[in-house]
């Protein structure tokens, strides 16, 4: 496997065998091969070079005399270095389901991207929220409800208005709030809920021995209300999750339960996607790779999305490893670049 002429014929080997594999989902036999392989090679020598990636680790025999399937670093070989990533078909633009309306609340938007994803994948589309400390502030109200309740309107980014009540450590009054609302609106509006949030305790410190009634009251207020609410915590929508019954066999369903345990646990695939944020570009997690038992037999492919340039979150596949990596790639270039592009229609 050292030498230049066998390691170019392996891989082209190698790159036959994962393509029919994938195709078919049977092992792979030397006869096979020499039928679609141009190299003109007998199946003896192709034998011997199949032997020889199977010694390296590229390649597993599940049985005896029944050909060859790809290890999970034989699939990375192919990923990396053999793998012709082609585009969407031209027809598939024109397709009125791919799309994403920018009309959409964020919710129902982020639903869409990732049933779009399984859609085009028939696998598991999954997008994670956007971070709430990379949303910007454009408008905060706060009006009275009874006791000390405070209905609190966010609009972020120019299109996601979210209300949620806050309970304060006193009865405020409505000019009270308002006078509260104006200054966080003066101030802060453009800027990340976090950083608000920050500056404000900042301004607590330093202005503390002369504080006015105002910054308390717009502290305490902005402090509870900038504060994601439990079921607001970073988190994902995803769809699709049946459609992996139909790569998995009997004897694999244990696996498939794991994976499915996986989704409920959810800090997993959250941790994932989060390196899609980290990373530029598509990232390809397969078996092993993602760090998860769970995800041992799967492969997860992951981009970011953006907002006003700025990466604010990222979506992804998760399907069986032997997926036709070509086309899920397009796939989830194409969704980020579409929900990319409506979050960004204001």
């Amino acid at each position: 496997m050292t030498d230049t002429n066998i390691n170019q014929r392996a891989q082209q080997i190698l790159k036959i065998l994962v393509e029919r594999y994938i195709q078919d989902g049977c092992p792979v036999g030397s006869r096979t091969i020499a039928e679609e392989s141009s190299l003109k090679l007998s199946p003896a020598t192709i034998r011997n070079i199949l032997a020889d990636l199977e010694e390296a680790g590229y390649l597993a025999s599940p049985h005896t005399s029944a050909g060859r399937i790809p290890t999970a670093m034989g699939y990375r070989v192919f990923v990396d270095g053999l793998l012709t990533v082609k585009p969407l078909e031209a027809n598939s633009f024109t397709d009125p389901s791919i799309t994403l309306d920018p009309d959409l609340a964020m919710p129902i938007l982020l639903q869409s991207a990732s049933a779009l994803l399984s859609s085009l994948t028939q696998m598991i589309g999954v997008v994670a929220l956007p971070k709430r400390n990379r949303i910007a502030l454009r408008q905060v109200e706060f009006l009275p409800l009874s006791a000390n309740r405070v209905l609190v309107i966010l609009v972020l980014n120019n299109r996601e208005v979210q209300n949620r009540i806050i309970y304060t450590d006193r009865i405020y009054s409505s000019s009270e709030l308002q006078q509260a609302s104006n200054y966080l609106n003066t101030h802060y509006v453009g800027k990340d809920l976090v950083v608000a949030r920050k500056e404000l305790l900042s301004d607590m410190q330093a202005d503390k021995a002369d504080m006015t009634i105002l910054l308390q009251t717009a502290i305490e207020v902005a402090n509870k209300a900038f504060m994601p609410a439990e079921d607001e915590r970073e988190d994902y929508v995803i769809a699709g999750q049946n459609n992996l019954l139909n790569y998995t066999k009997k004897d694999e369903l244990e696996r498939l339960y794991a994976v499915f345990e996986a989704f409920t646990q959810k800090q997993e695939i959250l941790n994932l996607l989060n390196h899609a944020i980290e990373a530029e570009g598509i990232q390809i997690f397969i078996g092993g790779e993602a760090g998860y038992s769970a995800f041992d037999n799967c492969s997860i492919i992951t981009t970011s999305y953006a907002v006003d340039g700025q990466l604010v979150g990222s979506l992804g596949v998760i399907g069986p490893t032997r997926m036709p990596y070509d086309k899920v790639i397009s796939a989830v270039d194409v969704t980020a670049k579409l929900l990319s592009a409506a979050l960004n229609q204001c």
